[in-house]
């Protein structure tokens, strides 16, 4: 299987899938991608809260901004240590 970033579109699509208690394994398979990146988004977009199939809440856009911000810490840091050399 490819390695790809998912898109916020993608990410929509997995919130409505997660939220209508479909299984990481047929979620993976609607947005081909690894069963284990479905489990990092869900990680990366877990609100802290359950829903009411007992299952940690996931919201896409949180995923989508804890992945903007990553990326701009990831490029700061770079930026930051290619002026050190």
């Amino acid at each position: 299987m490819k390695k790809r970033h998912l898109e916020l579109k993608d990410r929509e699509k997995l919130e409505r899938l997660y939220a209508k208690g479909r299984r990481v394994e047929e979620i993976a398979a609607e947005l081909k991608v690894h069963r284990s990146t479905i489990y990092n988004e869900l990680r990366r977009g877990d609100t802290g809260e359950m829903d009411e199939n007992g299952r940690v809440k996931y919201s896409a856009l949180l995923a989508q901004r804890t992945t903007l911000d990553n990326y701009r810490q990831r490029r700061k840091e770079f930026t930051d240590e290619s002026r050190l050399s």
